[in-house]
């Protein structure tokens, strides 16, 4: 992260992200018809630009009027950006969302409700699974910019997690578990952070993580990124990456269940 600020503080010169701009062609998404006012007409020709502070601004206003949907929009072409095209990812999957979600307005007042009333970790937790071609990439860009003008109940503030940051996390994972000798391969560091469908289990430590700093290069690193710092759970950490060295099981899908939190 400071490396990363290193390099991009000078145009960020608010000091904050929030001049982080991305650049969109509003015209590839002339068909999406819950378009915000506050974006460029998609009758307009060229590029145009949004800035992180300005879909905040966007999503607060929206939220405020009950549009839902309109923040949802707003979130997920700041995601994609130039991308996406009327034949690809971008466009023509949001088009579907938009149309082919019964309900869609109801689910995403229902999903803020649970982040002002409980917590980041819930709130990611009903949105996963919820709408067929929203994944957690664009549902936790949606909570992270709600999350600027609703405030969580309890917890930290939801943040974006995207296959970008899972694979940072992945590498520093990776590093702790060979110094460590817990994982010497990074077999369990690359499942643990994959690149896509995190557990809410998952999401809440990574958020977890931003809120108390990430841990340095300690032999109780991996612990904090693996299963929480919760010392209760070291055994159980060690049996499963002993058992893995085995073979005599191979990571499973449901680790993250409440049962066998990972």
């Amino acid at each position: 992260m400071g490396g990363w600020w290193g390099q991009n503080a000078v145009r960020l010169t608010d000091g904050t992200p929030g001049a982080h701009t991305v650049r969109y062609t509003s015209s590839r998404w002339a068909h999406i018809t819950t378009w915000p006012s506050m974006m460029a007409s998609t009758f307009q020709a060229g590029d145009a630009d949004v800035s992180r502070t300005q879909v905040a601004s966007i999503v607060a206003d929206a939220l405020e009027r009950g549009a839902y949907e309109e923040a949802l929009v707003a979130t997920y072409v700041w995601g994609k950006g130039k991308s996406g095209s009327p034949a690809g990812s971008g466009p023509a999957t949001l088009h579907k969302i938009l149309l082919g979600t019964e309900g869609l307005n109801a689910i995403l007042a229902s999903v803020v409700n649970t982040l002002r009333e409980q917590d980041a970790e819930a709130a990611y937790a009903e949105l996963r699974g919820r709408i067929a071609g929203f994944g957690p990439s664009f549902y936790s860009k949606f909570l992270y910019f709600a999350g600027k003008s609703v405030r969580a109940a309890s917890g930290t503030q939801p943040l974006i997690l995207d296959q970008v940051l899972a694979r940072r996390m992945r590498s520093l994972a990776q590093a702790v578990c060979r110094e460590t000798g817990y994982d010497p391969d990074g077999s369990i560091a690359r499942w643990v952070w994959r690149d896509t469908n995190w557990s809410p289990h998952r999401y809440a430590i990574y958020l977890s993580l931003h809120a108390g700093g990430f841990p340095s290069g300690s032999s109780n690193s991996f612990l904090a990124l693996r299963c929480d710092a919760r010392p209760a759970r070291v055994r159980a950490v060690q049996d499963l990456v002993d058992r893995e060295r085995r073979g005599h099981m191979k990571p499973r899908d449901d680790f993250d269940s409440p049962g066998r939190q990972a």
